[in-house]
């Protein structure tokens, strides 16, 4: 199958920082060098959560790769899991997973669903 498709450029996370640095570049070259994804999106999402700035520690992460095919979801999830066992380790707290074979990604559309907003901590709205 052929695409068109093509990796996005490195944006800055939330913090400002670029992407070339840090956990967002750490968890892109992990699972681009195991997976060899179509398409790899990496979003540093701690922004949005009760965190303090620059905390890296929210991350949502959309792979679209044939090494999925034949993979349940839990399956692929055990996988970027493991993949990011030394994230987890040095502090990553949460990682919202679209893992998905390149016909799962044309079927959707080719977008990723949105986040939702943090329901914890500060940020929660009271009496909500």
């Amino acid at each position: 199958m052929q695409s068109t498709l093509q990796q996005p450029a490195p944006q800055a996370s939330a913090s400002g920082r670029p992407a070339d640095g840090g956990r967002q570049a750490r968890i892109e070259q992990t699972l681009a060098a195991d997976l060899s994804p179509l398409h790899l999106e990496v979003w540093d999402e701690s922004h949005m959560h009760s965190v303090p700035p620059g905390a890296e520690s929210h991350f949502k992460v959309l792979v679209v790769a044939e090494a999925f095919a034949g993979s349940n979801l839990i399956g692929r999830h055990r996988r970027i899991n493991a993949l990011l066992r030394k994230e987890f380790d040095q502090g990553l707290h949460a990682l919202a997973i679209h893992a998905w074979t390149p016909e799962e990604w044309f079927a959707k559309g080719g977008t990723a669903p949105a986040s939702p907003p943090c329901q914890g901590g500060s940020k929660a709205t009271p009496g909500a």
